[in-house]
């Protein structure tokens, strides 16, 4: 093997690193699945809610990918060989990771050791105040997935909402994520107080905190018929705020993220920089969620919903707090003649300031973009397969209704779910990442439906009968949806990297992602629809099954539109890293 290709294999690494860490981190948002009504897609939206590192995680590989071989390239030119050029590669990437914060300094073998175990757990990064603040609201991103179930039990039975009113509402929670690029303009072009992440990352926080904390409080929980209609709408308000404030500090912080590993690449600095610094912050949010997982069922055993809510309302606090430790320079707006504005005419002086001629001309790139036929034929193929209906509402009454199952057991779904997720990630990357994306999608969608139709076994109850108990049934239905949602799911995130031309791809990303959003919002009011039509509720199942089968066999219909994959869809996720490896090596 040579070393060109050693570094191009080394820097794929940092993807598959991010690729589990990306999966719990899903899990611990939108722990849906595209496939079948799963016991463990109850808490809020159907099929998932996409966030913005997984693409950027996927474009960043591709180019770890070109400076790895750059970089082999290089010292061949410089006559080293084979072993001299693995030697040094290895020195290299050994280090520290101290440029992120924009050190150059190698760390001799006495400074390393007493940190060893501290570097190994931030994968080699110095764990500067800086780091520690953004590893930290990942990690609050993640465990704020305590909040889940006590959500969906909050309007289940305090609000005594059906499965059809429950779906709608969750699909309803998901629109704050929809409008990421809003949230990404909105801080770049408006500086709070003075400053583009730390002041809007603060504001997140004590939002978060207000509305959580409210909820705890019992805000829109008075009783009586009468205020029903208004304790429902500012339960919803309060819970579409919470949702708002985790999408913007997740939006805010990735910001943080690019423009760090945009400065270590700049100053051409470690490529494996990016990579760690990405998996450093998507682990920290894996964990949380993971944490997170089991204890969203297990606390309301011995808590009501409201309770849980209120140990919840403290993690955006300490977004809030760790912000402060994010190093920022102010940002001070001036007017032509040199002079700061005045607050009435900042606005004016902004519509004519470089910030808005950068939205501007962002703004056209990305419609460019999404007109060009093969990226919208893609990404519209997508939405549909993401926008199918699904039944999870009414299967999470079937299964606490009907069978019994409690929170706690519920906790224990999330978390077995949770790790067969990342062994679909682990799998995909062993048997598929050197299959065509298109035939991954179409033998994953025509694999599902059998599989989500054994679901209606446990509906009927003849699992009992062939010897299943109702919870065995449950975690191996779960497991195999899982692992198959993940193999499904992975390579629309390779195609999204891929759909992105250089100079939008962080708008094109957020663009897409709300895109994506929006299909996951779409199908799940579809699902609260047919539910409502067939009449199915929290104590009638008798038409779940045939609920069931619409939802399974509507996957299939997307399909008829697959070509709209033709050219992009036609590469694996090799041949995307290899054509990047192969591009970046003819331009040296």
């Amino acid at each position: 093997m040579n070393q060109t290709t050693f570094a191009a294999r080394t820097s794929r690494l940092p993807i598959i690193i991010s690729q589990f860490c990306v999966a719990s981190v899903l899990i611990s948002r939108s722990p849906c699945h595209r496939f079948g009504a799963s016991a463990f897609s109850f808490p809020t939206s159907s099929k998932r809610s996409i966030t913005t590192p997984p693409f950027t995680t996927l474009l960043q590989s591709h180019h770890l990918s070109r400076r790895s071989t750059l970089y082999a390239k290089e010292r061949e030119n410089l006559g080293l060989d084979a072993e001299e050029i693995a030697i040094e590669q290895n020195t290299y990437e050994d280090r520290p990771i101290h440029q992120v914060n924009g050190s150059n300094e190698e760390i001799t073998e006495n400074e390393k050791t007493p940190g060893s175990l501290l570097q190994s757990i931030f994968l080699g990064i110095e764990p500067t105040p800086d780091i520690l603040a953004i590893t930290a609201i990942y990690f609050v991103e993640g465990a704020l997935g305590l909040a889940r179930l006590a959500q969906t039990f909050l309007l289940k039975e305090e609000l005594h909402l059906g499965p059809a009113e429950l779906s709608a509402i969750t699909g309803l929670l998901v629109l704050p994520w929809t409008v990421k690029p809003l949230y990404g303009f909105l801080s770049d072009g408006f500086p709070l107080l003075g400053y583009r992440r730390r002041s809007y990352l603060i504001l997140a926080g004590f939002v978060g905190f207000a509305s959580y904390a409210l909820l705890a409080w019992g805000m829109g929980g008075t009783e009586g018929e009468s205020s029903k209609s208004m304790m429902l709408t500012v339960t919803i308000v309060l819970l579409m705020l919470s949702s708002g404030s985790i999408a913007f500090s997740d939006v805010v912080a990735d910001g943080i993220v690019v423009q760090k590993t945009r400065e270590a690449n700049e100053r051409g600095d470690d490529p494996a920089i990016a990579g760690g610094l990405q998996s450093l912050c998507w682990g920290s949010a894996a964990v949380g969620g993971l944490i997170s997982a089991y204890f969203s069922g297990s606390l309301l055993e011995t808590m009501s919903p409201r309770q849980v809510f209120g140990i919840a309302s403290f993690l955006p606090l300490l977004v809030a707090g760790m912000s402060l430790l994010i190093e920022e320079v102010p940002v001070e707006r001036k007017a032509a003649s040199g002079s700061s504005t005045t607050n009435g005419s900042a606005l004016a002086h902004f519509i004519e300031s470089e910030s808005m001629a950068s939205i501007k001309h962002q703004i056209s790139s990305l419609w460019a973009s999404l007109s060009q036929p093969s990226i919208f034929k893609p990404v519209l193929f997508i939405f549909l397969w993401q926008a199918t209906p699904t039944s999870e509402g009414a299967m999470l009454y079937f299964l606490t209704n009907d069978i019994g199952f409690g929170p706690e057991f519920l906790g224990r779904v999330r978390l077995v779910t949770a790790a067969s997720s990342l062994f679909g990630v682990w799998l995909y990357q062993k048997l598929l990442r050197r299959v065509a994306i298109k035939n991954v999608l179409l033998w994953t969608s025509i694999i599902s439906v059998p599989l989500g139709l054994t679901q209606l076994l446990l509906i009927s109850h003849y699992n009992r009968e062939l010897g299943i108990p109702d919870a065995a049934f449950v975690f191996g239905d779960d497991v195999v949806l899982s692992i198959l949602g993940e193999l499904a799911f992975l390579p629309t995130l390779v195609l999204a990297a891929r759909l992105c031309p250089a100079g939008v791809e962080a708008v094109l990303f957020a663009t897409l992602m709300s895109i994506y959003n929006g299909a996951s919002t779409v199908g799940t009011e579809l699902g609260a629809g047919l539910t409502k039509l067939l009449g199915v509720t929290e104590t009638d199942f008798s038409n779940l099954a045939l609920l069931t089968i619409i939802c399974n066999l509507s996957s299939l219909l997307p399909l008829i539109f697959i070509g709209w994959l033709d050219g992009v869809g036609d590469e694996s996720q090799e041949d995307m890293e290899n054509n990047n490896d192969d591009q970046q090596t003819t331009t040296t």
